[in-house]
């Protein structure tokens, strides 16, 4: 599948809504993010919305080479293929900056010096600036979060969450220290700029919910609803990406991975039993998706029948 280029993107959703799906080009596409990528597709078309690619390419030294383009052609072969342009957030440097000067401007974010060792003696979450400007040192840029800043939502798969922002996660990095944009600025930027309204991922991402909500009202940016799919897990617990596990799926048979996914995600395995290719397959899906069957908790790959590449 050929990668396009964004154009700027805006910051109208269409009226019916828009979700996305943002794999990272660390390796080739496993099991968890096939459910993650055919799970916020099903949730977005049952929603009658969009459903769009961004590519998460924030962190060059973790990248591998020829890692996106793959990932790409496997999502096509899937029957997975953006409704809008892919957008890259290596290219959008300038947008982050402009929302990161906002903050330092306001006072909602400061340079911070501190190293791991500082962190650690804190207990690894940062309310205060240990250090002073080291030479030799490039400081990370942090988001302000007081003690008692309690953000909650409701999220259509885990229900309602609450978590006190600052006490539990502390002052959020908004850029690091070596100078790579953090994954909570950027996200929060590009999920306005391209207009989602419906962010589906894994369960492992939970967690980092709340401080991005908390960025997007400092930033005076909506909200949109969030659904947390169950995590795969190996038969140790391990998430797939940590696990001998993560192998990639078989792009030459997508059958078999589809069939396996909608089982992850609670749904009738008769109702894709009978179909003989993709289009048949999806096309099925949305017609028997129940999106309350989705279960809440994590799933064993073993259970789910999962084939992938030799």
């Amino acid at each position: 599948m050929p990668t396009r280029s964004a154009p700027e993107p805006t910051s109208a959703p269409p009226q019916r809504g828009r979700g996305r799906f943002a794999p990272s080009p660390t390796g080739p596409l496993h099991f968890g993010s096939l459910l993650a990528a055919f799970g916020s597709w099903l949730l977005a078309r049952h929603a009658g919305a969009e459903w769009w690619v961004r590519v998460e390419d924030l962190d060059p030294p973790r990248e591998q080479s020829g890692a996106i383009d793959r990932q790409l052609r496997t999502l096509e072969a899937f029957g997975l293929v953006s409704d809008g342009p892919i957008l890259r957030q290596s290219s959008r440097d300038a947008a982050y900056r402009t929302a990161l000067d906002r903050l330092l401007a306001e006072g909602a974010a400061f340079e911070c010096w501190c190293s791991r060792a500082d962190l650690l003696a804190t207990g690894s979450v940062h309310h205060a600036c240990l250090s002073g400007p080291t030479e030799g040192r490039t400081p990370a840029i942090r988001l302000r979060i007081p003690r008692g800043a309690i953000i909650g939502f409701d999220d259509a798969i885990q229900g309602r969450i609450v978590q006190d922002v600052g006490t539990e996660v502390g002052d959020v990095v908004l850029r690091r220290a070596d100078g790579y944009w953090a994954y909570q600025l950027a996200v929060v930027v590009d999920d306005a700029a391209q207009g989602i309204t419906q962010v589906v991922r894994g369960a492992d991402l939970l967690d980092s919910t709340p401080r991005q909500v908390f960025l997007q009202r400092a930033l005076g940016l909506p909200t949109p609803d969030y659904a947390h799919l169950p995590l795969v897990v190996d038969h140790e617990g391990r998430k797939l990406s940590k696990s001998l596990s993560a192998l990639p799926i078989d792009d030459a048979d997508p059958l078999p991975a589809l069939r396996a996914a909608w089982r992850a995600m609670g749904q009738d395995p008769a109702a894709l039993a009978q179909v003989a290719d993709v289009p048949s397959a999806l096309d099925a899906a949305r017609a028997a998706f129940v999106p309350d069957w989705i279960p809440s908790g994590s799933v064993a790959l073993h259970n789910t029948g999962v084939a992938i590449a030799p």
